[in-house]
């Protein structure tokens, strides 16, 4: 069990062993009342539990990791009726956390009706059955409790699908929290008004030119519109003031089923020393079968990055 004296001392150990386990079958939960956070962690071999507002995570605390020096907080964020756990199956970057030497919280959204996980993203996603769970708040309260404990210097997020319109709706609402964004085939606001960033937020924005569930030109989410990938894009450049003078990089190989170097990036230089970045995957679908390339790749975009 590695050094509880690196921390605050005020926290209490228990075990964490099926936490990364299978998605519980339990009834759907009701959204609590957000009300200031309520915390307590625990800890492991290289994972500690946290509790915030009666929502626990998992927290990956690299073996590297040593109080007073500061490293990067990664929370990742998952795709509609998925969980944490999944997700990091998926984008496979705790070995990143321990290679790179940054903090990495796994949080599950609630259960609706149907006892499928979700967040309360956007407007288009995925909050259906309307139960206003504030989302936004319990991840504000997520990030602020995990730097009381640990010496963070910057805060990503980074999401798939509902996870990404989380991420975004993040940037809009708690900007002065984050520093960057990555989001795989999400989409902003389709009303950019209901988005408004205290400051610069950088965003790498990645998007399937084939996806068959978030439309690369935009569409219907249970009949609420949602906008197109380079609308999404835009919407940011403005937020962030960017130049209008975009930059092209080498193509990438992110997705095994697609041959040769199937991603092309574009980026610009932002205000606050903030960056968008655009990941084109020509032929992605969905949920692409991600290459060994893919999570080097996102957390190489995060750590480019200066707090504003």
């Amino acid at each position: 069990m590695r050094g509880m004296g690196r921390r605050a001392g005020l926290l209490m150990l228990v075990p964490v062993m099926a936490l990364l386990g299978s998605c519980s079958s339990a009834a759907p939960a009701s959204p609590d009342t957000v009300a200031s956070p309520d915390t307590s962690v625990s800890t492991g071999p290289d994972t500690v539990r946290v509790d915030v507002d009666k929502r626990p995570f998992a927290l990956h605390v690299p073996t590297s990791y040593h109080q007073g020096t500061a490293v990067p907080l990664v929370v990742i964020l998952h795709g509609y009726t998925s969980d944490g756990a999944r997700q990091e199956s998926y984008f496979k970057l705790t070995a990143q956390s321990e290679a790179r030497g940054f903090l990495y919280a796994m949080p599950d959204g609630q259960r609706n009706q149907q006892g499928q996980r979700y967040w309360n993203g956007t407007d288009a996603c995925c909050d259906f059955g309307n139960s206003g769970v504030d989302d936004s708040t319990y991840l504000s309260h997520l990030i602020s409790t995990v730097e009381r404990s640990y010496s963070v210097d910057r805060v990503f997020l980074i999401g798939h699908s509902n996870g990404a319109f989380m991420a975004i709706r993040m940037a809009c609402e708690h900007a002065d929290q984050l520093t960057g964004i990555v989001g795989l085939n999400g989409a902003m606001w389709n009303d950019k008004s209901r988005c408004r960033p205290s400051r610069p937020v950088s965003f790498l924005d990645i998007r399937s030119v084939a996806d068959e569930t978030i439309l690369f030109a935009g569409g219907l989410n249970a009949g609420i519109p949602y906008p197109s990938a380079a609308t999404t894009d835009a919407d940011w450049r403005e937020f962030d003031n960017c130049s209008g003078q975009s930059t092209s990089s080498p193509p990438l190989d992110l997705v095994t089923t697609v041959a040769g170097a199937e991603t092309d990036v574009t980026s610009w230089s932002c205000a606050g020393h903030s960056t968008v970045e655009s990941w084109t995957i020509k032929n992605g679908t969905h949920s692409p079968a991600l290459s060994d390339a893919f999570a080097p790749g996102v957390v190489d975009f995060m750590y480019a990055q200066a707090q504003p």
